[in-house]
């Protein structure tokens, strides 16, 4: 089970490594496109997300309302999404990461598409991605390159500074005193019981590495508990909070609004936060 906007588990993902593990595992090298695009998605609908993220949210359902109705559909607020939403291709550049998207293997989509189905009903359209139809994997991976391009991209700079910034730290302790030494630097809601890395997590689960290593994934908009794959054949990944190491009270800088206020936005986000960013949008206005 995934999902940003869940409430903080009382159980455990226990990460089991080997002396394999630990010599292959890594963090990032910076802030993975489409992990920070999904996720941003739990934070533009969250209650309780953080005050500082007020202006970003406001610019984001301005200028990224039209392929919103497509990616909450795959994302919803609480649990599940698609492992196929955030390939590790990411990791080298948005366009990457969507060529990813639209390569996956048809088998897979329709698995992903069928697990997320037991969680909530899906709109018919759906049905042609799971499918593995090339029209309907491109326009998804339009929404999401639209999506990112408007909404999350302009916050880039604060983005890549925080990731940056936290990346920095745990190198700084893998190159002083080790990869356990670095494991240690987490801090709640992870604890380094060698050989196991306990998280709290949503649902008891057990993730054995078998000798792949970990790539650890600092994110901005990951908020509440850090998350994982749901398959385990994927290479391994943790994405967790970056630490605001500079105190960075503003949120994501962004490097101008503008754009058309979002129609229809409490049918968009729906219930009571669609309405308050929907007045927010129209007293800035």
């Amino acid at each position: 089970m995934r999902g940003a906007a869940q409430k903080q588990g009382v159980d455990v993902l226990r990460v089991h490594f080997t002396a394999q593990d630990l010599a292959r595992t890594r963090v990032a090298d910076g802030a993975d496109p489409l992990w920070e695009t999904v996720l941003s998605l739990h934070s533009l609908r969250e209650n309780g997300t953080d005050p500082a993220l007020a202006a970003w949210r406001q610019h984001a359902v301005r200028n990224g309302p039209g392929p919103l109705r497509t990616l909450f559909a795959l994302v919803p607020l609480y649990g599940y999404f698609p492992d196929f939403l955030t390939p590790s291709a990411s990791q080298y550049g948005v366009e990457s990461g969507l060529e990813a998207v639209m390569s996956t293997p048809r088998q897979r989509l329709r698995t992903e598409l069928t697990r997320l189905s037991g969680h909530r009903a899906l709109p018919g359209w759906a049905r042609g991605i799971g499918e593995g139809e090339p029209a309907a994997l491109r326009r998804l991976a339009r929404s999401l390159r639209t999506y990112h391009h408007l909404a999350v991209a302009p916050a880039w700079p604060r983005i890549a500074q925080r990731v940056g910034a936290d990346r920095e730290l745990r190198k700084h302790a893998l190159g002083q005193s080790g990869m356990e030494a670095m494991l240690r630097t987490f801090g709640a809601p992870m604890r380094w019981r060698p050989p196991v890395l306990e998280v709290g997590y949503p649902v008891e689960r057990e993730l054995h590495l078998q000798g792949r290593g970990l790539v650890f994934v600092p994110s901005y908009f990951c908020c509440d508990h850090p998350l994982t794959l749901v398959d385990e054949a994927l290479p391994p990944v943790l994405v967790y909070p970056a630490r605001d190491t500079a105190g960075d009270a503003e949120g994501p800088r962004l490097r101008g609004h503008g754009g058309e206020a979002l129609r229809d936005v409490p049918a968009l986000l729906g219930g009571r936060v669609g309405t308050r960013i929907a007045a927010g949008l129209r007293s800035a206005g």
